[in-house]
This record gives structure tokens, sequence and C-alpha cells, in this order.
């Protein structure tokens, strides 16, 4: 049963699509009414559909770019706006910060600068008198003279608080000076003897390290003289040099050896070598005999075999000969028969033009 597969519709669905394609094209380029000197006006009203779309959306898509452009201006400005708000509110927050908080009465210098610093002081007023009158001169000047005194007494408390002040600071300052100098000669007298206590520890340590590095040394020497002597014995007394033949055997089998400590086989090792060589000659030579019959009969077959294929081969040579000889008999006779065949066809039949042989012609668009 024939099954259709998708790529098979496919395939024919698009061979109809070109068919009908086609048969309108040839319906427009025959047709005198629509065709115009030959130009396809369907093609070339389609090209300029296509380039106007083409057109078309190139004017969307510039016109879209310059919407975004404007969109970006405007977020711009927008922003701008609001970052001058914001410094304008923050210029105005600190003018204010500073008339509440930073004013110029509460400056550190205020009052060498203050304009009203006359009218503030409080003592001596001006009276609306005569220039140059001053009734209250005699109380003023016994204030003065009281002022005076006071100040210069307590000028000369102070110089002697400050006299005793200092001698007591000094007195202090030799006590604690005698009472550092008593420290560090302490300190000193320590220092001396532990330096003297560690330098005693050190010699005596020092003799005890070289009395016992001395007895080691003894030690080691006595111990190495008797494992040199110990050596000597083993080594004579060794498999080395007693040759005992059992050392030559190997961990890995009885039939390995080891080859630092082989000394060379023994008489029955030799005579049973011999006898595995000749053994071995025996059966190598069998062996040989073997493989030249092996291979004698081998080659009387192939021989055979030739022969049998020369035979075959002439036989079909032969055959072949035969078979030429009548195919060119055959072929002679169909020369023959074709020969009157295309007699008789002269003969008979005449190349005569009519409709269709003409109709035949323009049948296409392309």
């Amino acid at each position: 049963s024939h099954v259709e597969h998708l790529t098979d519709r496919v395939e024919a669905l698009q061979l109809d699509k070109r068919k009908n394609s086609e048969q309108k094209r040839q319906e427009r380029i025959f047709n005198d009414r629509v065709r115009t000197s030959g130009v396809d006006r369907v093609a070339l009203d389609h090209q300029v559909k296509e380039r106007r779309e083409k057109e078309q959306r190139e004017a969307d898509e510039r016109e879209a770019y310059a919407n975004d452009l404007i969109c970006g201006d405007r977020a711009a400005c927008v922003l701008d706006q609001r970052q001058t708000k914001d410094e304008r509110l923050l210029n105005e927050a600190i003018v204010q910060f500073r008339q509440q908080f930073q004013q110029a009465s509460c400056s550190r210098e205020f009052d060498l600068n203050d304009p009203e610093r006359l009218k503030k002081q409080e003592g001596m007023k001006i009276l609306a008198e005569l220039t140059g009158e001053d009734l209250s001169c005699k109380e003023r000047q016994r204030k003065q003279k009281e002022q005076l005194r006071g100040w210069c007494i307590q000028q000369q408390q102070e110089r002697e608080q400050t006299k005793q002040q200092l001698k007591q600071e000094l007195h202090q300052y030799d006590q604690s000076r005698l009472s550092l100098d008593n420290r560090a000669l302490e300190l000193e007298k320590m220092e001396k003897q532990f330096r003297r206590a560690a330098t005693t520890a050190t010699k005596d340590y020092n003799l005890s390290l070289a009395a016992e590095i001395t007895q080691r040394r003894l030690q080691e020497h006595r111990e190495e003289e008797e494992n040199n002597r110990t050596d000597i014995v083993n080594q004579l007394n060794g498999d080395l040099l007693t040759e005992n033949p059992a050392q030559s055997a190997s961990v890995l089998g009885p039939s390995r050896l080891r080859r630092d400590c082989y000394k060379g086989m023994s008489p029955k090792e030799l005579e049973q070598y011999t006898l595995d060589q000749q053994q071995q000659a025996e059966e190598k030579k069998r062996a040989c005999m073997e493989q030249r019959e092996k291979e004698m009969k081998e080659y009387n077959l192939r021989m055979a075999s030739a022969r049998a294929a020369l035979l075959l081969e002439r036989q079909q040579a032969r055959a072949n000969v035969e078979l030429r000889r009548a195919l060119d008999n055959t072929n002679a006779q169909l020369a023959q028969a074709h020969n009157a065949q295309q007699k008789h066809i002269h003969k008979v039949y005449t190349n005569i033009l009519d409709e269709r042989y003409f109709s035949q012609f323009n049948s296409s668009n392309r």
C-alpha cells in the first residue's frame, strides 16, 4: 500500500503553487490588453508597493526615534527642575539654620566687635553736667588706693605661696631622686648576683655536658668496634664466602635464581641440562620434518588446483568463442532486418508540415 508522507504533500503543494503562478504569468503576458511592450505591470506594481511600504516603515521608525528623543529631553528637563528646586530648598534651609543657631551675638569674639559695647558697660555714667567737673574725685581716689593696697597684698601672698610650692616640689624631687638612686643600686647589686649565679650554673652545666659527651663518644667507639668484629665474623661465616648453593634460590619460584648469588651449575644440573638440550634438538628435528611434509602436501595440492583451473579456463575460452560466433550471426540478421525496415519507411512515409508543427512554438513565457 502507498503511504503519503508530509514532505510529499508539501512538495506537491509547492509544485501546484508554481504551476498556478506560471499559468497566471502566461495569461498576463499573452493578453494584449494587459501586456504593454513586454513589461510585467503586476510585478512593477508589486515593487512600487514594496518600496512605499519600506519608506513608510522608515518614516515610522524615524518618528518613533524622534518621540523617544522628545521623551528623553522632557525627562531631563524634569530632573533638572527637580535638582534646581532641591538646591534652592537646601540653600533656604541653610540660611534659616544660620539665622536661628549661628547669629553674630553667639560668636566667640562678638564682645570685641559689639557696636553697643559702651552702652552695655556698667559703672560711671556721663552726667549732664559741666565739662571737667568731677564731684566724686576724693571718693574715687580712696577706693583706688584701697584697691591698689589689696592688689599688692594679694601679689605678696601669691608670691609667698609660689615660693612655698616651689620649695616643696624641689624637696619632693630630691626625695624621689634619692629613692631612684637607691633602687638603681639595689637592682645593680641583684643583677651582679644573678650574673654570678648564672655564670656558675653555666660553667657547671658545660663541665657536666663535656663529661657526658666524652662518655658517649667512648661508648659509641666501643659499640662501633664490637659491631665491626661481629660484621667480620658474619662475613667469614656467611653464605657469600662459603658459597652456599641454597642462597641462589629466588622467592619468585623454584625455577628462578638470583643473579648476585649464583655460582654456576652443579655436575648433576649440568648432566640434566645436557639431556634437556638433546631432547629439545630431537623435538626440533622432528618438528622440522613434519613441517617439510606439510609444505610438500600443500605444494602438491596447489599444483593440482592450478592444473584444474587451467583446464577450466580453456573450456571457458572455447565456450566464449562459440558464444561470440552466435552473437555475430544474430547481429548480422538484425542489421539486415533494420535496413529493410528503413527502406520500407522511406518508401511509405513523406515529410509534410501541418499546423501541429507550428503550434509548438511560442507556447512558453520564458
